[in-house]
């Protein structure tokens, strides 16, 4: 099971950005919203850009793999979200504005995304 890998390693990755926000929380004493502390918004988005992006492109690994497709693929996938996520979270969580980490990771996502999509739909109309 290669999406368990993938999946186990995006589990840690959520708890590491949720744990972000609830350590901000605390020393701004913020409990709800972002409170207007800019940190504190990028944490938050960081951590739901995250859920947006991630719940689908696990799914779609999943099936990919389910599907036969070639190991090498699953991990080449597993890798380039694994990597497109850290590295947008690291982005994101050092500027509101443009980085190459942001940039880069929102690429990897969605062509992770876009390329299992077409994968999983030709596997499944053949």
């Amino acid at each position: 099971m290669i999406t368990g890998i993938y999946a186990g390693l995006c589990g840690v990755l959520l708890v590491l950005l949720y744990l972000r926000i609830s350590q901000r929380r605390l020393a701004t004493k913020i409990g709800l919203g972002s409170g207007g502390d800019a940190d504190l918004e990028r944490r938050i988005r960081a951590h739901g850009n995250f859920i947006e992006s991630v719940p689908i492109a696990l799914l779609l690994l999943a099936l990919f793999e389910q599907s036969g497709a070639d190991p090498h693929h699953v991990h080449a996938f597993g890798i380039l979200l694994v990597v497109s996520r850290l590295a947008h979270a690291q982005g994101l969580s050092a500027t509101a504005g443009r980085s190459i980490g942001r940039f880069y990771g929102s690429i990897g996502t969605v062509l992770a995304v876009a390329g299992l999509s077409i994968a999983v739909l030709l596997r499944a109309l053949a």
